[in-house]
């Protein structure tokens, strides 16, 4: 049985790529902070939880030993420049070390769409620079015989994300939504999809060297997809556009908020560039998989099925 090493398996996404490492037989280690964290995923057969701080290099040397692969999804959405530069780019360059030194041959590492090493000075927001940076670090390490595959999502979508499921709840609260960005273009990715991607890599050596564009079949503006969580919720809400003033005020605002912001003026800048498929790398059809666009699963999760989910959950943790 060959074994997985997944760095971030307890976040949205991680969940969905045990899921589907699990049931193709793979060994699956999980790292995470506090082991309550992976409630969700501890169930899973084969898989094996450890609390550990994977951002300590020798901590990663000794998480590898006897593993055949690792796939990266620790990532993070907001935060000052060190943040940024701690997660997306020294954490990658402590792997690339780690697997070379551990002879980890395989690491599957999720970047995100808009990211090129070569645009590591030019992109628009600190997200997307430092994104850039983490896959530069990883290509050197690939010309020093690391087996690397990356893959770049778009927006991610699913039952249990923080996207649509985010504009269902507001509309449901607001009587019309304020946006800021309405016009940014994206094209939604469906987050079984990203996860069927992550395993058909570790499966194919055919992979191994190559980026892909992960992304869904429709491209939408923020405004279209605001409408659609809205629909699918039944609480359909106008959609009121902001001037990039107005709305870089408001997500100042929100940056000041207690806990996590719905928003930062980075997520703006990283919205300057249409988050759509290039062409110039493959993307989900290269790896045998039909994209499935938002359209055809957020009704099922966003209305009355997101609250049955809600309780399925509840139940399943008593």
């Amino acid at each position: 049985m060959k074994r997985v090493l997944v760095l971030g398996g307890t976040g949205f996404v991680g969940r969905h790529v045990c899921e589907h490492l699990a049931r193709q037989g793979w060994a699956v280690t999980v790292p995470t902070r506090r082991s309550v964290n992976a409630s969700a995923v501890q169930h899973l057969p084969g898989l094996t939880v450890l609390e550990a701080d994977v951002h300590d290099e020798g901590v990663l040397r000794r998480l590898l030993a006897g593993h055949d692969a690792l796939v990266n999804l620790v990532a993070i959405l907001h935060g000052r420049e060190a943040d940024f530069q701690r997660t997306h780019v020294e954490l990658p360059e402590k792997l690339a070390r780690a697997c070379l030194s551990a002879g980890v041959p395989r690491l599957v590492h999720i970047s995100a769409l808009g990211a090129d090493a070569s645009a590591a000075d030019t992109a628009p927001s600190r997200y997307l620079r430092s994104k850039c940076r983490g896959e530069a670090a990883l290509l050197a390490a690939a010309r020093q015989g690391l087996q690397l595959t990356v893959l770049r999502p778009s927006v991610i979508f699913g039952a249990d994300d923080r996207f649509l499921n985010l504009f269902a709840r507001l509309q449901r609260v607001f009587p019309f939504m304020p946006l800021a960005g309405a016009n940014a273009r994206f094209q939604p990715v469906w987050v079984e999809d990203v996860a069927a991607a992550v395993a058909r890599c570790l499966q194919d050596r055919g992979s191994i060297g190559q980026t892909y564009e992960l992304c869904g079949p429709v491209v939408m503006t923020l405004r279209e997809i605001v409408q659609l969580a809205g629909r699918a919720a039944g609480v359909p809400r106008p959609v009121l556009p902001l001037p990039d003033a107005v709305g870089r005020l408001q997500a100042l605002c929100m940056e000041l908020a207690p806990g996590e912001p719905l928003m930062s003026r980075d997520n703006l800048d990283s919205m300057k560039a249409d988050n759509v498929a290039t062409g110039h790398v493959p993307g989900l059809a290269a790896l045998g998989i039909t994209a499935t666009g938002p359209g055809a699963v957020a009704p099922g999760y966003l209305g009355i099925g997101d609250r049955l989910l809600g309780l399925r959950e509840r139940y399943r943790r008593r």
